[in-house]
């Protein structure tokens, strides 16, 4: 059961990244585009509409609503342009993980944190 759960969370992270390349594809109806780009940007995004800390009802968006929304935005979605661009995001989720590329963007979030800490302390009296 685990294992099928794990696909399914890959299924949907695949069908995640395809629609963002279909919201980007001029073969794809703009209503279409539009529900892709968002549902694509809300899956995405750190911040949810409802908070995960919520007992329960903090999953509820990741486990029911973001699959069912999926779901309704690959209904609109031509299916050839659909597979295709599923196709792109199955290879480009066998690509090896950048771990340099990691270590640059953990370095520069740090450095974003600690540089205006240091510019804001105060000197120490003479």
């Amino acid at each position: 059961m685990l294992g099928r759960i794990k696909d399914w969370a890959r299924a949907l992270r695949r069908d995640v990244h395809a629609l963002f390349l279909v919201a980007r594809d001029p073969r794809t109806p703009w209503r279409a585009k539009a529900l892709a780009l968002a549902i694509a940007a809300y899956a995405l995004s750190p911040i949810d509409l409802i908070p995960d800390f919520i007992p329960v009802l903090g999953y509820l968006d990741e486990v029911i609503l973001l699959p069912l929304a999926i779901a309704l935005a690959i209904r609109m979605i031509p299916p050839a342009v659909m597979e295709e661009h599923r196709a792109t995001a199955r290879v480009a989720a066998e690509r090896p993980v950048s771990r340099a590329g990691a270590a640059l963007i953990m370095a520069l979030w740090l450095a974003a944190l600690i540089l205006p800490v240091l510019w804001l302390w105060p000197e120490p009296a003479r």
